[in-house]
């Protein structure tokens, strides 16, 4: 039955992390200097991700051997993602940024913790001191005009397991192709040379615009924004506007309580409709994410909007190379009355959320990107569920084992609620689990808690 999530050791405040040196990583080959066009998916993401990656120990690589082949793989790869390597500018002709492939260099820093990986608690569990194992302020050296678009901090433990601490522009990468580029740098790891793992697809001008743009939908999901030509977008999706008092809790479906939910979402209607875990779990904390929104009463007539990502790589006609190494999601949504999310059968809720997923085809996708050619905005809804669950970066294999675990280093929103993988014990039944991060203030916690455990009673 599903569970709030306790962490299984207490959260160490202080990770006593020390910087022992920090590096510019050049390409290992001369690459072209040139501009890379962005697509209209990437225009609004010009903010940074931070990912941390934790490894056991082992003893056949110490942490100078480590940092080493890091250092050379990320050189490496370099020469095939040269954007990772350059800056991103704004073209003054264009008004819109772009890539400056110019070969500045990515940074990397290698760094310490005088704990082990016991003594910093459960991994799961974020805990703010994890910002000690990543880099996301200025960098010293380099000047406030020249930022790096890939960071790679990597922090050995007392014990000889480490972190790999990852802060990348989102422009970069979409979590799809970030975990295509994490399978080219461990390739790169090993000691012979070999080939990368997948050649990555650089050609964003795939998902450019039409011309001329043609909006074909109302795209509800998408709120626009009077912005001056020229003038950045706040990249700030969702952030809280005041310094408003947040609840945080984990609350954890086991593999059990999904197959449940499963069942409980056939409609009679439609027996051989595919039901997917993703949407039975956006469908049930859709569910209860609406219903805590209204502290006293609920008004059965509020409309509620949830906002959920989809790869748009395979819905294309013809479909985007699966190795396309920017940004190819697009937000989908589903919306409906607070009422019938209620009262409504969970089979029904379920479906629209699948009907969102299935708006995405060519043209929708299409007459999107063509919406942010015309218009600046953002996504449009009550909240946004942003999915790491079955992105797959601990099934990387690098040549000292997979990874622990991985997650991102969470900042606790209101509007965006995330799905994380559990850790990775060799037992299928733990990995088909998943944890729902939730920030909310704290009636509308209370009432978020209670629906949570009432639904999965019914």
């Amino acid at each position: 039955m599903g569970t709030l999530y306790q962490p299984i050791e207490s959260t160490i405040q202080d990770l006593k992390v020390t910087i022992h040196d920090t590096n510019i990583v050049f390409p290992c080959q001369e690459t072209q200097k040139r501009p890379m066009f962005l697509s209209n998916i990437d225009q609004v993401l010009n903010f940074d991700v931070q990912t941390l990656h934790f490894f056991n120990g082992n003893p056949e690589f110490p942490p100078e051997i480590v940092n080493e082949r890091l250092r050379i793989a990320l050189s490496r790869v370099l020469v095939t993602y040269d954007f990772l390597a350059g800056r991103i500018k704004m073209n003054q002709e264009s008004k819109r940024l772009e890539f400056d492939c110019n070969g500045a260099g990515a940074v990397f820093m290698v760094a310490s913790s005088e704990l082990t990986l016991k003594e910093i608690g459960d991994l799961v569990y974020p805990n703010p001191a994890f910002r000690q194992l990543i880099v996301h302020e200025n960098i010293d050296h380099l000047e406030k005009d020249d930022k790096p678009v890939c960071i790679l901090q990597v922090t050995s433990f007392k014990c000889g397991g480490f972190a790999m601490g990852f802060s990348t522009n989102h422009i970069t990468f979409d979590g799809i192709s970030f975990k295509t580029f994490l399978q080219n740098l461990a390739s790169q790891a090993f000691d012979d040379t070999k080939p990368l793992a997948i050649v990555p697809c650089n050609d964003r001008t795939l998902l450019a615009a039409r011309t001329p743009p043609r909006v074909t939908f109302p795209h509800v999901e998408l709120l626009k924004l009077e912005v001056p030509i020229g003038e950045e977008l706040n990249p700030k999706v969702f952030e809280t506007l005041d310094e408003e008092q947040l609840d945080f809790k984990i609350f954890k479906l086991n593999a059990s309580d999904i197959t449940s939910l499963k069942e409980k979402a056939k409609d009679e209607n439609a027996p051989n409709e595919k039901i997917t875990s993703f949407n039975v779990v956006t469908s049930y904390v859709w569910r209860c994410k609406a219903l805590s929104y209204d502290v006293e009463n609920i008004n059965s007539d509020r409309i509620s909007t949830v906002l959920f990502a989809v790869n748009i790589r395979p819905r294309l006609n013809p479909p985007l190379p699966a190795s396309y190494a920017g940004n190819a999601v697009l937000t989908s949504y589903a919306s409906t009355t607070c009422h019938e999310l209620e009262d409504g059968p969970f089979s029904k809720i379920v479906d629209m959320v699948s009907q969102g997923g299935k708006r995405m085809n060519d043209e929708y996708a299409r007459s999107a990107i063509d919406w942010g050619e015309l218009y600046k905005g953002f996504p449009n809804g009550e909240f946004l569920i942003s999915s790491w669950w079955k992105l797959g970066f601990s099934q990387v294999e690098y040549p000292w084992g997979k990874p622990k675990y991985c997650c991102p280093v969470v900042c606790h929103r209101k509007e965006i609620i995330l799905l994380i993988p559990n850790i990775d014990d060799g037992t299928s039944n733990n990995n088909d689990g998943v944890n729902i991060f939730v920030a909310l203030p704290p009636k509308q916690m209370e009432k978020f808690e209670s629906y949570f455990h009432k639904f999965l009673l019914e």
